[in-house]
């Protein structure tokens, strides 16, 4: 059973408009998506390949939110949530597997970028911080390495970056033997607050239970 995490927010100013909401459940092995899930995420996908997705306001409030501690969001670096809309309009979209697409579509939904990361590596708790200079980690398996420096990070208690809202560290995604996952879904407060930011985190949790046999699946949190 999934034991409480904490997940704080480092003091500093800079993220101030930022507003991040936890997601935890318990799984079991993950495995292809059921067909319903399937037949839903490419629906939205077909409908996503045909706009100009995530909305200019949008769009702009996000990479706003990942400029702040000196980041820049942009070609390779975007956010994850553009790279989903442009993987539907040039007809890539990948499918995964059941948490991942669950992930992938709330993400296609909302146009926010989401962390999905097996919350076992976490050791109980989570933090929120900008990366200084030298901080990286590997996102792929070919072994590249993403330079943080600037960029919001979840990290496990004791300050180790795992994910963030460009590219997963391959040290915390989900693998076969994963039993226990952590939603992160990545808001600007421009746009959302606390209340509406908690709904999208409430449909998250009912995705993974509902197409993934997640148990235990509720918001953690919301900072």
């Amino acid at each position: 059973m999934n034991n409480k995490f904490t997940f704080v927010k480092a003091p500093d100013e800079r993220l101030s408009s930022c507003l991040v909401c936890m997601v935890c459940a318990d799984i079991d092995k993950p495995e292809k998506s059921p067909p319903e899930l399937e037949k839903m995420l490419m629906a939205l996908v077909q409908r996503r390949a045909a706009e100009l997705f995530p909305p200019a306001e949008l769009k702009e409030a996000v990479r706003a939110m990942l400029r702040a501690g000196g980041f820049k969001p942009a070609g390779r670096q975007k956010p994850a949530s553009e790279y989903l809309a442009q993987a539907a309009r040039e007809g890539r979209f990948p499918l995964i597997n059941g948490p991942v697409d669950c992930n992938n579509l709330l993400s296609l939904e909302s146009g926010l970028p989401i962390s999905l990361l097996d919350s076992s590596g976490l050791h109980a708790g989570a933090v929120l911080r900008i990366c200084i200079e030298g901080e990286s980690y590997v996102f792929n398996q070919s072994g590249q390495e993403m330079d943080l420096n600037g960029l919001l990070c979840i990290c496990n208690a004791e300050g180790r970056p795992l994910g963030n809202p460009v590219k997963d560290s391959m040290a915390a995604k989900l693998t076969e033997s994963s039993k226990e996952a952590a939603g992160f879904i990545f808001a600007p407060r421009a746009i959302y607050n606390a209340d509406s930011l908690r709904l999208l985190g409430e449909r998250f949790a009912m995705l993974l239970e509902s197409y993934c046999g997640a148990r235990n699946s509720r918001v953690e949190a919301v900072i």
